[in-house]
């Protein structure tokens, strides 16, 4: 485990060969919180007690960010310049209850919400796939469950970076699309990749607006392949029916620049689309959407769909 940042000199939990497959296990970044009086999942996470005890004696590192993220995967055959393409092959809940939390430190708009500070805790149903947020009120979130977190290790030279803003190596990029059955592909940076995992999301709105999601934890599985014919800056995603280019910035307009330039490239890349080209389709048939506004560093992502190219195949 790695509490509260990604870290290239952290010592590898496991080392796996190019397309073997991961069985990882997150716990919540609610921690306790999913267990309040009165609302009885059973017991608290075992992994929660550990963590607290670990980081309490000394034996894990704590900070800057306050995400627990699983790892780090050494991948063997990942070097520097390399992608890491993590094929998400399943995703599942882990216990039976979410929160959601905000307070008038953080969030998109705290200054509407002074002095406040909410937790609330949302059962799951993982046989209907909803969140209750109100009985009372019928109302049901339908559950797209997804980890946060998925990113590598930062070159060496940056040191222990904070578990909460996504960038290049990916990491905390809070995209809902990235749910089982899709692809995550992220530049390496260090010897072995360093793959961590961890904020599972039951449900998230895009945008992440109070901070935090349905926060719970999860189990999955990933298949991780080092791709040494792919040459990326940014990370970009891959589903049933999209390619998805991303982009992340403290500034929302530089995020949003740099996720519309990376999809022009991926036009490029996969589809050999001239640039010209490939900015008017864009315009016209791709949808920019804002990933996350909440981790200081925010995030935007272009939707391009595979249903356009009816005649030409992907190259990636």
């Amino acid at each position: 485990m790695v509490n509260g940042g990604y870290d290239p000199a952290a010592a590898p939990v496991v080392r796996m060969a190019s397309g073997d497959l991961l069985d990882v296990g997150t716990v919540s970044t609610c921690g306790v919180r999913l267990l309040q009086t009165g609302k009885d999942s059973g017991r608290i996470e075992p992994a929660i007690r550990a963590i607290q005890a670990a980081t309490a004696a000394g034996t894990l590192k704590r900070g800057p960010g306050g995400h627990v993220l699983t790892g780090p995967v050494y991948v063997e055959g990942a070097e520097s310049g390399d992608v890491l393409e993590v094929r998400i092959r399943d995703i599942q809940l882990d216990v039976p209850y979410a929160c959601n939390s905000f307070s008038s430190r953080s969030g998109f708009i705290p200054e509407d919400f002074p002095n406040t500070t909410r937790s609330r805790i949302v059962p799951l149903d993982a046989r209907r796939m909803i969140g209750h947020f109100d009985d009372t009120l019928g109302i049901e979130i339908p559950l797209r469950p997804f980890f946060g977190s998925i990113g590598v290790a930062p070159p060496a030279a940056s040191g222990r970076i904070h578990s909460a803003p996504p960038g290049m190596h990916a990491g905390n990029l809070d995209n809902k699309e990235l749910t089982a059955g899709t692809i995550l592909y992220i530049p390496v940076n260090v010897r072995g990749a360093l793959l961590h995992i961890g904020d599972g999301h039951a449900a998230q709105g895009d945008g992440e607006v109070d901070i935090t999601a349905l926060e719970t934890a999860l189990r999955g599985q990933l298949q991780l392949v080092v791709r040494k014919d792919m040459k990326l800056t940014w990370p970009r995603g891959e589903t049933r029916t999209h390619w998805i280019a991303m982009g992340t910035d403290s500034n929302l307009t530089i995020a949003t620049k740099i996720a519309v330039r990376e999809a022009i490239k991926l036009l490029g890349d996969v589809y050999k689309l001239p640039r010209e080209d490939a900015y008017q389709l864009v315009s016209t048939a791709c949808d920019v959407r804002i990933t996350q506004l909440v981790d200081g560093t925010m995030g935007a992502h272009v939707m391009i769909p595979k249903a356009l190219f009816t005649r030409r195949r992907p190259t990636h």
